[in-house]
């Protein structure tokens, strides 16, 4: 072999890995090592999922409608845009259970626009009513309305995630519900709407009801849900509950103060039956938890077997006598 020249078979190997390393430049390199080097494609939303979230952006829309037409003096307008609110949260997750498109993105928007049509809307509402009349203390009320329906909806998202739960408690609330707490807040604007004179004592007494309602809804009072009514209907009466919604919503909206009086008074009343359901729902519960802990009971004899005498015991089998006398390595002080 010559002198100072390689032979072709050791340069051949030196002379790829030089090539495989110049192929490759700086950023080709880095999309080799990437762990995903193609493109993300968004995944595709369904429409049943997108409705509900509508419903409920319509909702929201609903609610800062409201506290524009307070602002402007227009209390009806604004009190109705409340409800027209309020029959759109009521709906909202029933269709997206009906249709199967819960997600929590939109548990979480619904729960953002609670706190600002049952929250912040009503509270403003009644400041821009009366509450103004008392300078601090009636915006102290709002306040501490808006801030109650929060806390109310936080616990809320909270206990929903609960798995100890028991089944019947999806029956009930804990506390008042904040579409509910809306309604029932303004219940002095439908008596004034009603000709109920707007005298001194009505923006103290306002606040004191702002209050109480405020702390109905924060507190660990059993209410009734509702979410589980209407999910099977008999065919009998499917004809007469038909008759009985188109009939209550021709009321409500030919006759909107009186009907929204009676509504929230008979709610009010209902409140007390709340605890009494829940407190026999856990009273059920303890018994059973009682009956499942206790020991089973001895099984049961029948009448010929009680009759016969109890056996008795087995007498010692008799035990051979030892021959010592055959056995001479017995010792003799054992004999």
């Amino acid at each position: 072999m010559p002198a100072g020249r390689d032979h072709p078979a050791m340069a051949k190997p030196q002379t790829e890995r030089y090539t495989n390393a110049m192929r490759y430049s700086a950023f080709e390199r880095f999309e080799r090592y990437r762990p995903d080097a193609r493109l993300r494609r968004f995944k595709l939303i369904s429409v049943r999922t997108l409705v509900p979230n509508l419903i409920t952006l319509l909702a929201l829309c609903a609610g800062l409608t409201a506290i524009r037409l307070a602002i402007e003096e227009r209390l009806e307008w604004a009190v109705a845009a409340i409800v027209f609110a309020a029959l759109l949260d009521g709906i909202d997750g029933r269709v997206a259970r009906m249709l199967k498109g819960t997600s929590r993105f939109g548990a979480e928007l619904d729960s953002l626009a609670d706190f600002v049509n049952f929250g912040v809307a009503p509270a403003l509402i009644l400041y821009f009513w009366t509450l103004h009349d008392l300078g601090n203390a009636g915006w102290i009320a709002a306040l501490v309305f808006a801030i109650s329906t929060g806390l109310r909806l936080a616990r809320f998202n909270v206990m929903s995630d609960d798995p100890n739960r028991p089944a019947w408690a999806g029956n009930f609330f804990t506390g008042m519900p904040a579409p509910a707490g809306a309604i029932t807040v303004l219940l002095p604007i439908y008596l004034y709407f009603l000709g109920l004179p707007r005298l001194s004592p009505v923006a103290p007494v306002t606040l004191v009801y702002t209050l109480a309602i405020a702390f109905l809804m924060v507190s660990r009072l059993p209410v009734f849900s509702g979410k589980r009514v209407g999910k099977r209907i008999a065919p009998e009466m499917v004809l007469p509950v038909c008759v009985g919604v188109v009939l209550a919503f021709a009321l409500l909206i030919s006759y909107p103060w009186p009907m929204l009086t009676v509504g929230t008074v008979l709610y009010l009343m209902s409140l007390p039956f709340g605890p009494v359901s829940y407190r026999e729902y856990q009273r059920k519960d303890a018994a059973a938890a009682a009956q499942a802990s206790a020991p089973p009971p001895p099984p049961a004899q029948s009448r010929s077997q009680a009759e016969l005498p109890p056996p008795s015991p087995p007498a010692p089998s008799p035990q051979p006598a030892a021959d010592h006398a055959s056995d001479p390595e017995r010792p003799a002080r054992l004999n």
